[in-house]
């Protein structure tokens, strides 16, 4: 077996079924967890749950560079599986309360193009910390967990004082604006302009309605390609000759694309109110560049295919998020049908260990 997890395989004394075991085990408790995690979002608070949020995450994180064998390490992953599993459909869901649906679009494509960016560059962030190797007497790879863990938990703590609630009771708004608040939404026709107590029927409305497994579907369509890409984009790039450091950096510029783009169609899709032909047009895109990177050999052209894989799967996901805030009422159905419909959407959290393969296959 090639060590390809910067010595994190070998240390722990894993096979290969046990390092995709490890990977799998995160997308299981993401699953899981993610449909009650937005019903959590709106009993708790945006501002006490989702700082809770990254606070535990970052624990657990942690302790992924604490671990000794396998049983930890996957321990650990189900863990960071349940604890990452709020935020992604809970910050689209707490956006989608507070904007108009025409609004909505563009701010879930910033929000998702911010975590594209922060995926790519993660891996320079890695190869820097990979260094430390043999420091405190931890492995490079163990270091990168807990720094990136520690990074996390400061973040956790000081959005405790960033993060504000819903409208009808977020405190930092005077009551003049409240009221302008809850009266765009209100004539946007947006029932999260009102208070609303949670019952199981709203729980159920949404498991029941066909639009959530519609709108699920589709969403799995956008997030096999996704992964797909995110997974071997390092095994891709290092086809040209490159690693380590200078293959990191090749991988910037897809994501970079993909973002502008993502906000473009964000932009688009909210004056036009065409979601669903923009995921049609864009998904062009994605089929030309994975078409080119099956049916070619040539480093170069494979190269010039991410390009167009990443424009046509990262607009899709936003776009997609927002299709469904869109088309769903009821502040308690509405979060239950985001997380349903979007299980197992953290691409940066996987790349954190798909980095090790990069990182160890040799040179500059």
């Amino acid at each position: 077996m090639v060590d390809s997890q910067a010595g994190l395989a070998r240390d722990l004394q894993m096979t290969d079924g046990q390092y995709n075991a490890s990977l799998s085990i995160f997308f299981v408790s993401y699953a899981l967890f993610e449909p009650l995690t937005n019903v959590l979002l709106k009993r708790l608070r945006p501002s006490i749950f989702l700082p809770l949020t990254m606070l535990l995450w970052g624990i657990v994180m942690v302790t992924m560079g604490l671990v000794h064998n396998f049983s930890g390490l996957a321990a650990a992953r189900w863990f960071l599986g349940m604890t990452e599993a709020g935020l992604f459909p809970g910050v689209n869901y707490y956006l989608s309360c507070w904007y108009k649906r025409s609004e909505f679009g563009i701010r879930a494509a910033v929000f998702f193009s911010a975590a594209a960016l922060a995926g790519s560059f993660g891996g320079l962030l890695a190869a820097a910390i990979s260094l430390m190797e043999g420091v405190g007497g931890k492995h490079g790879w163990a270091w990168i967990f807990i720094l990136e863990g520690l990074v996390t938990i400061i973040a956790g703590i000081v959005s405790y004082w960033m993060v504000h609630d819903f409208p009808d009771e977020a405190k930092f708004l005077s009551a003049d604006d409240r009221r302008r608040v809850l009266r765009r939404l209100k004539e946007d026709q947006q029932s999260s302009a009102q208070h609303e107590d949670f019952k199981m029927e709203y729980f159920w409305a949404s498991v029941l309605d066909w639009k959530t497994w519609a709108f699920a579907t589709i969403y799995m369509g956008c997030d096999g390609a996704l992964y797909a890409f995110s997974l071997f984009l390092p095994k891709i790039i290092t086809g040209l000759g490159y690693s380590s450091i200078r293959a990191n950096l090749l991988s910037v510029p897809p994501y970079a694309a993909a973002a502008i783009l993502t906000v473009f169609i964000g932009w688009l899709a909210d004056r036009t109110g065409q979601r669903g032909l923009c995921n049609i047009g864009v998904s062009f895109l994605g089929i030309i560049g994975f078409s080119m990177l099956l049916g070619s050999g040539d480093p170069g052209v494979q190269y010039a295919g991410t390009f167009l894989g990443a424009l046509g799967i990262y607009p899709c996901i936003a776009n997609t998020i927002s299709w469904v805030g869109n088309n769903v009422e009821g502040v308690y159905k509405r979060g239950v049908t985001l997380g349903v419909s979007f299980p197992s959407c953290h691409p940066c959290s996987e790349k954190k260990l798909t980095y090790r393969r990069l990182l160890s296959d040799g040179g500059t």
